[in-house]
């Protein structure tokens, strides 16, 4: 069972009165005291300016519903299906929610209309440039589903909470196991020599997961990560996977806060996590300085080291500096760091440790010599991060072939799925946003 709020865009195109707002507060309220999903269908115009001072300003009036919906985050999951505009303080409910899905050409949600903007502002500006769903779900992020029409978007929000338990206190139901997407069972091959070569690392998902079972968080949104929910074995798992296919996985500040936000949700739901590290690290560079990256950085790190949900880190090709951190590595209390044969870890890769600790030195030999030399210390660096040698020094827990790595997978996280879950005694901690 779930609740549900629906607006009628034929009645007053949808726009809040006051009955309005206490129906809604009431909603939240049943789904609060029968602990079960709440689903949001919203298409309204927004406030009536002219019912205000009946549903604005008062204890039980639209604040109060935002005041629930943060009352309710991490007790039941809250999923908002955007028809139509969600509109000034109305844009609230779609961001409180868990899972935002929105109609492409029709949802639209934004603080100031265009013509607000043009007015106050003196910004000319048309309502997708605003507010409108392909914007929302590649720019600004608070899309995550981007769907053609009302029904795809309704059967994107059932897919959804068929990944998810009723309320916090329960575990996700398992459903019938399944093998991977015939012809994605080998990944051995994804994976290029060249450490610096893109793939699609979707190919080592879709080798790994039950067939057809992937449901992607924000699939257009900060590329260089991916997020979603799939099943192992017939149990719901979060996967968290870098993507060299764009930037090179590296970290900007909006894959930060899309891989915190998913952290956050699964950990609430009580969905293990799944975590395949291809990572350079975190983008460097004025530009990045500027919008925050350690800030937006450090919310990634502090949603994982929150987390207490079984989690398992693969490294499949590399894990340098901070990345290994934001990517579950073992400092984390991962359940388990896993390794495939290919993988490296260190603070950085071979070429640039070389270039910064011996650049000076290197500039002082002949030219023609510089290549040997360089190729050696090389050589002798990858010796010593060698993954078999982390191994040895129980950094990592198992060096796995391509091939076994799904059956290893499903063995453990069957295993890690009476872990127990301890908090640290406090109020809350006072996270880096």
């Amino acid at each position: 069972p779930c609740a549900v709020m629906a607006n009628d865009p034929t009645v007053k195109a949808g726009s809040w009165g006051a009955h309005t707002v206490e129906k809604i507060i009431r909603i939240q309220e049943t789904a609060e005291r029968l602990q079960i999903p709440l689903v949001y269908l919203v298409d309204s115009a927004g406030a009536r300016i002219t019912d205000q001072v009946g549903m604005f300003p008062g204890r039980r009036h639209a604040g109060r519903i935002f005041h629930m919906q943060v009352r309710l985050s991490g007790q039941v999951p809250q999923v908002c299906v955007l028809f139509g505009p969600s509109a000034a303080g109305g844009a609230y409910i779609p961001a409180f929610c868990d899972l935002v899905i929105m109609v492409e050409g029709n949802a639209s949600m934004y603080l100031g209309s265009p013509r607000m903007a043009e007015v106050v502002v003196g910004e000319k500006v048309t309502l997708e440039e605003m507010g409108g769903a392909r914007m929302h779900c590649t720019v600004s992020g608070c899309g995550d589903v981007l769907v053609h029409d009302d029904a795809e978007g309704i059967a994107a929000a059932r897919r959804y909470l068929s990944y998810m338990p009723q309320s916090w206190q329960d575990a996700p139901a398992a459903v019938a196991p399944h093998g991977v997407t015939p012809g994605g069972e080998d990944i051995s091959r994804v994976i290029p020599d060249e450490a610096s070569r893109g793939y699609d690392v979707m190919e080592i998902v879709r080798g790994l997961i039950d067939a057809d079972s992937f449901f992607e968080v924000k699939r257009l949104f900060a590329r260089e990560i991916v997020c979603g929910l799939a099943r192992l074995d017939g149990r719901a798992v979060g996967v968290l996977a870098s993507q060299p296919r764009f930037k090179g996985g590296v970290l900007f500040v909006d894959s930060a806060d899309k891989a915190a936000r998913f952290i956050t949700c699964c950990d609430a739901f009580n969905i293990p996590m799944l975590f395949l590290a291809d990572v350079p690290g975190f983008m460097i560079g004025t530009a990045v300085e500027r919008q925050g990256i350690i800030r937006h950085g450090a919310k990634m790190i502090a949603a994982l080291a929150q987390a207490t949900v079984p989690k398992v880190c693969v490294v499949m090709r590399k894990a340098y500096g901070a990345g290994l951190y934001a990517m579950n590595g073992p400092a984390f209390e991962p359940d388990c760091t896993l390794a495939l044969p290919t993988a490296q870890i260190a603070v950085m890769g071979p070429e640039a440790a070389i270039n910064a600790v011996y650049y000076n030195k290197i500039q002082e030999l002949p030219e023609a010599e510089r290549d040997a030399y360089v190729n050696d210390l090389q050589d002798e660096y990858r010796q010593d991060i060698d993954i078999f040698r982390l191994a040895s020094e129980l950094i990592v827990d198992a060096v796995v072939q391509p091939a076994e790595l799904r059956a290893e997978l499903i063995r453990r996280f069957r295993v890690y799925a009476t872990r127990r879950r301890d908090s640290v005694p406090r109020r809350h901690a006072v996270p880096p946003v």
